[in-house]
């Protein structure tokens, strides 16, 4: 890992226990090295877990993970603590893996008309029935879904992400974020009603 090259990492027991936000304050303040290799070991394997389940390709998610810890390093000092940083940095990993998508493949638009179904359906519908699915089943079915409905689907159900801090990462309004949960679920649900039809009735 090439930030760990840089300098040894302190083993005191305060060093290792110090919170996210310690260690960014820290880093800030003496450019010490060491406080920001806390961080990058911290989060590393959970950026690469996140990178290699959109991008679905081993080389391009650990190439992905350096460029996206040279991107948190060169942006610390824009974290204005409104979130937490773990928030913050599944932030900056979702939008580089996107863009990353959209370079050979366009975004699916959310039209216009979509909206008006927001206040006619609970942000809760089909949850019950998605928490239930067979674990090996629901495996197969997000492997079917693309990467931003996979993403937002992972947020919500295994990250447990609040709609502000997906509304935070995605740098979208309430409602376009419900009205993504929403349209994602219903693609679940359709892949796994038609592949597990008979197994499930």
């Amino acid at each position: 890992m090439i930030f760990n090259l840089l300098n040894p990492i302190l083993t005191t027991p305060s060093f290792k226990t110090m919170s996210d936000e310690e260690a960014l304050e820290q880093y800030l303040l003496s450019q010490n090295v060491n406080y920001f290799n806390l961080l990058y070991d911290r989060y590393t394997d959970k950026v690469y877990a996140k990178c290699i389940s959109m991008l679905r390709d081993q080389e391009l998610a650990e190439d992905a993970t350096q460029e996206i810890f040279v991107k948190i390093l060169l942006s610390l000092s824009k974290f204005n603590g409104k979130s937490k940083f773990s928030t913050w940095l599944y932030s900056i990993t979702y939008n580089y893996c996107i863009d990353q998508i959209r370079k050979v493949k366009k975004e699916n638009t959310v039209t216009v008309n979509d909206f008006s179904r927001i206040d006619q359906i609970d942000d809760d519908m089909y949850d019950s029935e998605i928490k239930e699915t067979n674990v090996f089943r629901l495996k197969e079915v997000m492997e079917r879904l693309s990467a931003e409905d996979k993403s937002i689907l992972m947020m919500k159900y295994q990250d447990d992400l609040s709609i502000r801090d997906i509304c935070n990462i995605l740098d979208k309004t309430e409602s376009a974020v419900k009205m993504k949960i929403l349209r994602a679920k219903e693609k679940f649900l359709k892949i796994y009603h038609h592949e597990f039809k008979e197994l499930a009735s």
